[in-house]
């Protein structure tokens, strides 16, 4: 993976970071239902491994918020 960053963001900007990334996770959703439909696995494993990786890294975001 790349290097650590250590940041400082309200909680208000953590929270507008989840929304981004909800919205974000939604599309490649929809993108990999999409390619599921056309039978093309390259993309569905793609958008599947994008979708998966940002709804980590919003699960994260949202625990900060929670503490």
């Amino acid at each position: 993976m790349t290097d650590t960053l250590t940041i400082k963001l309200t909680t208000d900007e953590i929270e507008m970071l989840v929304d981004a990334l909800e919205v974000d996770l939604d599309g490649y959703v929809e993108a990999a239902k999409e390619a599921r439909g056309n039978n093309n696995r390259d993309d569905v494993a793609t958008f599947t491994e994008a979708a998966t990786r940002i709804e980590a890294l919003k699960a994260r975001l949202q625990a900060l918020v929670e503490e």
